[in-house]
C-alpha cells in the first residue's frame, strides 16, 4: 500500500514538473547499514545481550539436570531392599517433592526461554529502527542540501523479491558519499580496519 501510495505521489510530481527538471539520486540502504560503524557496535553489543541470555539459561538447566540426578538416586533408594519400608517410604515422599520441584523449574524455564526471546528481538528491531533513522536523517541532510528531488531505496525489495527499482537512468548514487557521511566521526578504532584493507596488494 505504502509503495502504491509512493508511485501514485511520484507519477503526480511528474505531471507537474518535467522529469528534465528534478534531479533523483538513489542510495542502498542495505549498504550503507552495514557500513556504518555504529551497526558493527551494536551488533557486538546485541551479541553480548545474547550471550548473557544464554548463559542464564544454561545456569537454570544444570540446576535441572541436578534434581534429575538427585530423583534418579531418590528413586534407586525408594527400591532398594536392603532399606526399611519406612526409609523407603521416606525416599519415595522425597522424590515426589522432587518431582514436583522439577516440573515447576521446567515451566519456569519454559516461560524464561519465551520471555528473554522476546525481549531480544524487540532489541533487536529497536536497534535496527534507531539506526536506520540515524542514516535517513543523513540522506535527507544531503538530499536537501545539494538539491535532490527524489532519492530512492534501490536495495528495497518488492513482496515478489524483485528490486523495487530494476532500472533508473540519470539518477545519482550518493551510497558511498553517505557511507563516508556516517562514519566521518568514527572512532579510530573502527577506521582502522579500513586503513589497513587499502595496504593490502
Amino acid at each position: 500500500m505504502i509503495r502504491l501510495l509512493t508511485l501514485a505521489f511520484l507519477a503526480t510530481s511528474l505531471t507537474l514538473a518535467s522529469a528534465a527538471d528534478l534531479k533523483f539520486g538513489v542510495v542502498d540502504m542495505s549498504k550503507a547499514f552495514s557500513e556504518f560503524h555504529k551497526t558493527k557496535d551494536a551488533a557486538e553489543k546485541f551479541k553480548s545481550n545474547v550471550d548473557k541470555a544464554q548463559k542464564e539459561m544454561n545456569d537454570r538447566w544444570a540446576v535441572y539436570k541436578n534434581l534429575m540426578t538427585d530423583m534418579q538416586k531418590l528413586k534407586k533408594e525408594a527400591s532398594d531392599p536392603i532399606m526399611t519400608p519406612d526409609a523407603r517410604a521416606k525416599k519415595a515422599a522425597e522424590f515426589d517433592e522432587k518431582a514436583k520441584e522439577l516440573r515447576t523449574l521446567e515451566q519456569e524455564i519454559g516461560e524464561q526461554q519465551n520471555r528473554r526471546s522476546t525481549q531480544l528481538k524487540q532489541e533487536d528491531v529497536q536497534i535496527r529502527r534507531g539506526i536506520y533513522d540515524e542514516i535517513l536523517v543523513v540522506v535527507r541532510d544531503k538530499a536537501k542540501t545539494e538539491g535532490y528531488d527524489f532519492i530512492f531505496d534501490k536495495s528495497g525489495m518488492s513482496l515478489s523479491t524483485v528490486p523495487v527499482l530494476i532500472y533508473y537512468k540519470d539518477a545519482v548514487d550518493v551510497t558511498d558519499q553517505i557511507v563516508v557521511e556516517l562514519n566521518k566521526n568514527a572512532p579510530a578504532a573502527a577506521a582502522a580496519p579500513k586503513a589497513e584493507e587499502t595496504k593490502k596488494p
